[in-house]
């Protein structure tokens, strides 16, 4: 009889896996594992981390995950990974430009990200962020998001997804049901919208849209019209009337990260909260080991519906990625958009809080 699998996308602590790790990994066999910067130093660890991971939980099918959307928020780095634009930067060429050098540009970014990911054996990309710009977006998420204009995100995001379907990469649109309107970081402090359903059906228009996407992110934010106490993450009523119901998304659907500061209480709380309300996996990015001894105790599987998700989402990655006309693509791309500089590094709240725990347990 096959081991039921564990409905986390787990995080590891460093470059290579402890032993400890791997104890942990084979025995709770994870949906999978996010790599972050902490995990990344060049390409050859990198593929070796990765063949570690996958050979230490035994399955096929084991999901390696990554944030890589262009602009700041990149766990592929210069000098060894192009620096690709912000989703800001393409949705400015098509409102300023035009449309179509926004598509095309779109398309060509997404394919040499979707080659960067599959030559490093990493098939699931936490990326489109389709979330609606507006006056008082957080300061995190404003150069992530394509425009304050509904359609122009929609159309947007639809070409990601689909790109990176047609190169054997999962897309994973965030961060449902819409976090444009967050005035706070959720890493940080939990957001609260106060609008009613009819002011936040812009916000909804693009993840209606993309709602066949095969995965989706879920916010920690608290919709007050819908629940006044529950971020959605953990809210049954809010992943049941907006997620499933109002936008009709029936993909896979993961939580942000638990580890977040938006969600209170211990990790197995947070976990176990998360899965209740309706997520079909947790997402854990902290990478500390007791952590991990704890989310694993809990014995929380993926659940038939879960399963049925992740059959269809699978069927994107027996699609092969061509390096095909890489060099000619990367030419096109740089005309349209000009040579991207490294970025600067950035505040990145994730590796923010990683550091704040790591020092906590040192």
């Amino acid at each position: 009889m096959e081991q039921p699998i564990f409905a986390a996308m787990l995080s590891v602590k460093a470059t290579e896996l402890s032993d400890n790790e791997k104890r942990i990994l084979e025995k709770s066999n994870p949906l999978g594992i996010t790599l972050f910067n902490r995990n990344i130093a060049n390409k050859i660890q990198l593929k070796k981390l990765i063949k570690d991971i996958k050979e230490t939980i035994g399955r096929d099918n084991v999901l390696i995950g990554i944030d890589q959307e262009g602009g700041r928020v990149r766990r592929l780095k210069e000098p060894e990974y192009p620096s690709y634009a912000g989703q800001q930067t393409l949705g400015r060429l098509y409102q300023e430009i035009n449309p179509q050098t926004a598509r095309e540009a779109t398309r060509l970014q997404t394919k040499l990200i979707a080659q960067d990911l599959s030559e490093a054996g990493i098939n699931l990309n936490y990326s489109p962020c389709i979330d609606l710009l507006h006056k008082d977006t957080s300061e995190v998420l404003r150069s992530r998001i394509f425009s304050n204009e509904p359609k122009i995100v929609a159309d947007l995001g639809n070409i990601v997804v689909n790109t990176y379907k047609n190169n054997g990469i999962i897309p994973c649109i965030k961060h449902l049901p819409g976090h444009g309107r967050a005035q706070v970081d959720p890493h940080l402090e939990l957001p609260k919208i106060n609008c009613s359903l009819k002011e936040l059906e812009k916000d909804f228009y693009p993840f209606q849209k993309l709602k066949d996407c095969p995965f989706g992110m879920t916010a920690h934010i608290v919709v007050t019209e819908v629940d006044n106490e529950q971020p959605l993450t953990q809210s049954p009523k809010g992943i049941k009337e907006l997620i499933r119901k109002i936008i009709g998304f029936e993909g896979f659907l993961i939580s942000d990260s638990i580890d977040m500061h938006a969600l209170k209480g211990s990790i197995e709380e947070k976990a176990t909260l998360s899965l209740q309300a309706g997520c079909d996996s947790l997402c854990y990015c902290a990478g500390q080991e007791e952590e991990l001894e704890a989310l694993t105790k809990l014995k929380i599987w993926l659940t038939e519906h879960a399963m049925a998700r992740l059959k269809t989402a699978e069927n994107i990655l027996t699609i092969k990625n061509s390096e095909q006309n890489r060099t000619d693509d990367l030419k096109e791309y740089q005309t349209l958009v000009g040579k991207i500089e490294a970025y600067e590094e950035t505040y990145d709240s994730t590796e923010v809080l990683f550091k704040m725990k790591n020092k906590k347990h040192t």
